[in-house]
């Protein structure tokens, strides 16, 4: 079987799709090239549907190999192990577009594994790998319903430009990654510079042009050279079974939805359902229906419910309006010792978020395809089982705790100081204590509001807010700061942050075949009003940024050369840890001649400066200098004047008088090597950086002052 290709160009660039040469076992198999960046995607599905299941057995993994980039892992092991955390949310981004797009009821287990073979350093990889898996599936006997494509648009110079290189990207205002059908997008996720509404819909309305591209492209391709789809496992609900179980569970329904508290809600719905599907699947009936059947019908029917429900009475499960916001309650510094904490409630969604201030060897340290680096700033998100009332697992992070946390560390990215500002690297909690919906926002309210009680020097405070919608045919309702279970049964998951004038962040996720331009502009305008009535009720509380906290660590930097950086920290890091075990200070340099210094102790940051200085300083002429003597030789004395810098006091220039024998001289005037200090000019630096010195001219300077 030959090859075949196909390809899309737009914003000057090919982006090239390759199939029948790799990987020809998997059901379907891409290779993807943009420039020399190179991404292979599979898709493989289980023979048969996976027994007891009621989802979608979807498992996405991306991986970023360093061979790419002609390098390996540094350390110890050097083969790729445990997912990044840029790994893991490309992941993520590839997941949120195709789930929705498989077709309802398939239930076989399916592997989408997307590899970075070949990675140029100009064209990024993420939103090749989307394309590719969405080609891979598009050729596969998969049944998803219709081809998506993936772009980057950034704000570069005051114009959108549609995938731009990496080089770009590190002066663009945004970074939106966007994927959706021909027909509508289907998720966004980005981070800007408190761009307005109408930016960022400008930006999608760019980045969906191009998508249609895409799309179009992979229609045709599949069309000439896709398998059949597999459609003769789907399970169908069979609409009499939703008959049955809507006469039984609507009136659970109807007292569940007057139940505002979310535990008493779910135990009354839970319940009910447990009822229904006793009663459906009991084995004295004729025929009984399975389980699963049942429990997914169950679950139309509650969605239907409460579709229903708000839109003929504009009224939600908890008794608010569509646009009505959840009560908040915030508490600060209610963690003595923390540098910053914040307790932030909204309505049954709480966190405690913490700010710890440290030096630069707090700094988050990674490793990915550019190279090594660290991070000043970073929010960690925990999701412990207790907060939904649950028993359930406690170890590493999960997938959806490393997005929500990336993604509320995003919105709060714009608003931090420089580091020129405020030196000081940044670590952020975010403890979900309670959740009932837009946990995700809380930890960037409660985040934002930590900063301040640390006294961080925010240019803007932030809030955030969670959007949901419910779609039918061609009516639809968007709903403010959605609950659980508005999340779970409607259609949209649509995250936004930013102040009353910008956006800072987004995240949209759809469970439909995507949404409009327009429906996006009705939601980004009543998240707008929904995330200002938050921001005010945080400025009640904490209108600008407090004092730093006592117990948080004082921090200064200094400025040397980097010809220097080496005598700092000595053969092996000997100097600078001598520097760190004497004053307990904690010291840093980067590549610039940096030095950052962190300590709890004034006196301690001092010290350490000072022999920093001392080792750094160089000699200049006609400055005087006290040093001790290093070595007597026949011609003069050897002076150390500056830490490891010493200088030559020739005999003519050691007094005001004629020297005979220096020896002689040193008893007499009891100079001893290692102990004598003596004050001398440096009145002269040769071209090979020796240091002439002399001690005459101090003597004469003390015996006639002022002259």
């Amino acid at each position: 079987m030959k090859p075949f290709h196909t390809s899309v160009s737009f914003a000057g660039k090919e982006i090239l799709f390759e199939s029948g040469k790799v990987a020809r076992q998997a059901n379907g198999a891409v290779v993807v090239r943009c420039g020399d960046t190179i991404v292979l995607s599979t898709a493989c599905s289980s023979p048969e549907p996976l027994p007891d299941v009621d989802f979608l057995p979807l498992r996405v993994d991306y991986q970023e190999k360093f061979s790419s980039v002609g390098k390996t892992v540094s350390g110890f092991i050097k083969r790729e192990g445990k997912p990044s955390e840029r790994e893991t949310l490309v992941s993520r981004f590839i997941d949120r577009p195709i789930r929705p797009m498989i077709k309802e009821g398939f239930f076989h287990e399916i592997q989408l594994l997307s590899y970075v073979f070949s990675y140029d350093g100009e064209n990024s990889p993420d939103v090749l790998a989307i394309c590719a898996a969405s080609a891979a599936l598009c050729l596969s006997d998969i049944p998803l319903v219709k081809p998506l494509g993936a772009v980057r648009v950034g704000l570069v110079n005051g114009n959108f430009v549609v995938n731009p290189s990496v080089n770009e990207l590190k002066s663009s205002q945004l970074d939106l990654v966007l994927a959706g059908t021909e027909e509508a997008v289907l998720m966004i996720e980005g981070h800007c510079n408190f761009l307005t509404e109408e930016q960022v819909l400008q930006a999608i309305a760019t980045g969906h042009d191009a998508i249609k591209k895409i799309c179009h492209c992979l229609k045709a391709w599949q069309e000439a050279h896709g398998k059949p789809k597999r459609l003769d496992t789907i399970k169908e609900i069979d609409p009499s079974l939703i008959t049955l179980v809507e006469e039984r569970l609507t009136p659970v329904l109807l007292t569940a939805s007057k139940i505002p508290n979310k535990k008493a809600r779910d135990q009354e719905l839970a319940k009910g359902r447990a009822t229904v599907i006793a009663e459906l699947t009991a084995e004295t009936l004729p025929t009984p229906h399975a389980s699963l059947d049942v429990k997914r019908a169950a679950e139309l029917v509650s969605s239907n419910f409460m579709r229903k429900s708000i839109f003929d009475t504009k009224v939600r499960y908890d008794g608010r309006s569509t646009k009505e916001i959840r009560p908040i309650f915030i508490e600060q510094g209610i963690l003595p010792r923390a540098h910053g904490s914040s307790l932030f409630t909204r309505g049954e969604t709480q966190t405690i978020a913490v700010c710890v201030l440290g030096g630069a060897q707090m700094a988050q340290r990674f490793e990915d395809l550019h190279g090594e680096g660290n991070q000043r700033f970073y929010m960690q998100y925990f999701f412990p089982p207790f907060s939904v009332g649950e028993v359930g697992r406690v170890g590493p992070p999960g997938r959806r705790e490393v997005g929500h946390g990336k993604l509320a560390e995003r919105a709060l990215l714009a608003t931090l100081p420089s580091k020129d500002d405020f030196p000081y690297t940044i670590r952020l909690e975010s403890n979900i204590t309670e959740s009932n919906g837009s946990s995700s926002m809380a930890s960037v309210c409660g985040g934002c509001l930590a900063l301040m009680e640390a006294g961080v020097p925010i240019k803007r405070p932030v809030s955030g807010i969670a959007m949901g919608l419910l779609l039918e045919h061609d009516r639809f309702e968007i709903l403010s700061d959605i609950l659980g279970v508005e999340d779970a049964l409607g259609d949209m998951d649509f995250k936004v942050t930013g102040d009353q004038s910008g956006i800072t962040a987004f995240q949209m996720d759809i469970k439909v075949e995507g949404i409009t331009i327009d429906i996006m502009r009705h939601a980004l305008e009543q998240a707008k009003e929904g995330r200002i009535h938050i921001l005010n009720k945080m400025l009640e509380v904490c209108p600008r940024p407090k004092p730093m906290s006592m117990y948080a660590p004082r921090i200064e930097t200094m400025q040397i050369k980097p010809s220097k950086i080496g005598i700092v920290i000595g053969p092996g890091g000997k100097q600078i840890r001598a520097i760190v075990e004497e004053t307990g200070v904690d010291v840093n340099i980067d590549d610039s001649g940096l030095v950052s210094l962190s300590s709890n102790s004034a006196e301690n940051l001092e010290k350490a400066k000072a022999i920093i200085h001392g080792l750094t300083v160089e000699a200049e002429i006609g400055k005087t200098y006290t040093g001790k003597v290093t070595s007597i030789m026949p011609f003069g004395l050897f002076i150390e004047i500056l830490p490891g810098k010493e200088g030559l006091c020739h005999i003519s220039e050691l007094d005001v008088h004629r020297i005979e024998d220096i020896h002689e001289y040193a008893k007499e005037k009891n100079i001893r090597v290692g102990e004598t200090m003596l004050t001398v000019l440096c009145s002269d630096i040769n071209d090979r950086g020796q240091l002439k010195l002399s001690r005459r001219a101090i003597l004469r300077q003390q015996a006639h002052p002022g002259v």
